[in-house]
């Protein structure tokens, strides 16, 4: 393939329109030194045709955070959420309500629990995505359509997937 003087000329100046508007934020003035940190945008989202900076976090993220304060268990909850008679043993039939009390400020984050029977196999695992600017209170339901096998469990409460408070119960 032959290359004509006009498809480099046109080649080199499409190039440079490219380019020219690449990197705006970094021209040098006239004296050769890169214009001062408080002339840049606050924000990459504030410079039209920017993509913001994969690696920096959300100016929000320092504010999300979620502390497990209590776990309860119990067959069922009130209106306000609290279950009005805990309890750490439940009969075969009976639903296993895990009542995760929760302090902090959250947009998105997860509330897990998993049930785990004494011989290490999941009995049974729930989330719930929790959005808080405080204290709070989420109710996660276990419900098994045949009996609980009789034994010991442990609840694993975790946020974002990671393991914030624990609790054990027996079935009878």
């Amino acid at each position: 393939m032959t290359f004509k003087p006009t498809h480099l000329a046109v080649a080199a100046a499409l190039a440079t329109i490219a380019l020219s508007g690449c990197n705006r934020d970094a021209e040098r003035t006239d004296a050769g030194e890169l214009p001062p940190a408080a002339s840049a945008p606050a924000s990459p989202m504030d410079a039209p045709g920017t993509r913001p900076d994969a690696t920096r976090a959300p100016a929000d993220t320092a504010q999300q955070a979620v502390d497990v304060t209590s776990v309860t268990l119990g067959t069922e909850a009130g209106a306000d959420r609290s279950i009005a008679n805990p309890t750490t043993t439940f009969a075969v039939g009976d639903p296993i309500v895990v009542s995760i009390r929760t302090d902090g400020a959250a947009n998105g984050v997860e509330i897990g629990a998993r049930l785990v029977y004494q011989d290490g196999q999941v009995a049974g695992e729930e989330r719930q995505t929790l959005n808080t600017t405080g204290a709070e209170t989420t109710n996660i339901t276990f419900n098994n359509a045949n009996d609980w096998p009789t034994g010991t469990y442990t609840v694993e409460v975790t946020v974002d997937g990671a393991s914030a408070d624990s609790a054990s119960f027996t079935v009878e």
